[in-house]
């Protein structure tokens, strides 16, 4: 009797199973049948919100559906990827990460509500860009040089930079240079780079770490802010006057910003593939390249368990730097 009812307890698992996995391939075969979320976790007109609204647009060709932007702004990120992390895995809400909310922030913040790692699954690096250090159009500094000296001379009176938020990819960049030219500087965050630059050009702060795009076109303007040095290896083409933090004198400088978007555990993979498909097939667009060459930026090229893996080395590296300085978010 009992291995009669095990017989049947098998089955029914079995029915059951397959009955699951025919309807998970229904769904993923008829994936998208309806406009698909992405959402920015930071405010509008910021590095974060240009490349999210980028790749949205990108995507759909291939999707073959509306991919609709929605920044959810808060706790240097946290608050949005938290609503991606707490979505139904469908593949109907999907993310924008950063540098900051994958490979920072878990660091940072004691009472995360997802983990970076294994809450969202990766689909696409979308972006990677530098950051760049810039300083009001009256300021007597002209160069890296020059901001370093003032920052030793300061004594108590600490050189005070902004930038878009606590955790965020220009706060640890602005930390980094600390360590690496041997000044201490006073950091001071705002709600995007939109609250920052206006603190910049009004005196409030004495410089501004930021995304290149973010503050390029200040930059090339000139009339309101002057750039000093951007943080890649090497110079950008859409700024080439602008000279790396090495050649500034911080020799083994590198820092470059990335964005990335996810999906909720759980989603299926067949819906998994559709969606780096359309990632892939969108970052190789002309218009993409186009777009983000005058954003001083070049399209991602790292998917799925790939970019799992180079967020496992980010981690590492500004998880050490954060322990080493002290950095809280506090």
């Amino acid at each position: 009797m009992q291995t009669r009812r095990f017989f049947l307890h098998t089955v029914a698992a079995a029915l059951a199973a397959g009955s699951l996995g025919m309807v998970s391939s229904a769904v993923a075969q008829s994936f998208p049948s309806r406009p698909v979320t992405l959402v920015v976790p930071y405010p509008t007109a910021g590095a974060a919100d240009i490349f999210g609204r980028s790749i949205a647009l990108a995507m759909e060709a291939t999707l073959k559906q509306t991919v609709i932007v929605e920044n959810k702004p808060g706790a240097a990120g946290n608050v949005g990827l938290t609503q991606v992390a707490r979505s139904k895995p469908d593949g109907y809400t999907i993310g924008l990460g950063t540098i900051g909310t994958q490979a920072i922030n878990q660091f940072l913040y004691t009472q995360m509500q997802f983990d970076p790692g294994t809450d969202l699954v990766p689909i696409a690096l979308v972006s990677t860009t530098p950051n760049v250090i810039s300083v009001a159009a009256n300021s007597p500094w002209k160069n890296l040089g020059d901001v370093i000296k003032a920052a030793k001379a300061s004594g108590d009176k600490k050189l005070s930079y902004g930038t878009p938020g606590i955790g965020s990819s220009p706060h640890l960049t602005g930390a980094y240079f600390e360590a690496m030219a041997g000044i201490e500087l006073l950091h001071v965050p705002f709600k995007g780079v939109s609250a920052s630059m206006p603190a910049l050009i009004g005196g409030q702060i004495d410089l501004l770490f930021d995304n290149l795009p973010g503050s390029i076109a200040q930059i090339k303007d000139g009339s309101r802010i002057r750039g000093i040095a951007v943080t890649s290896a090497e110079r950008t083409p859409l700024a080439p006057n602008l000279p790396t933090f090495a050649e500034g004198g911080v020799a083994g400088f590198d820092v470059t910003a990335w964005f990335a978007i996810y999906a909720p555990k759980g989603t299926p993979q067949p819906v998994m593939d559709k969606l780096i498909e359309a990632a892939r097939v969108g970052l190789k667009s002309e218009k993409v390249a186009e777009a983000y060459m005058k954003l001083a930026a070049v399209p991602g090229n790292l998917f799925g368990s790939d970019l799992a893996a180079f967020e496992a080395k980010e981690r590492a590296k500004w998880g050490k730097l954060i322990k080493d300085r002290g950095i809280t978010a506090q």
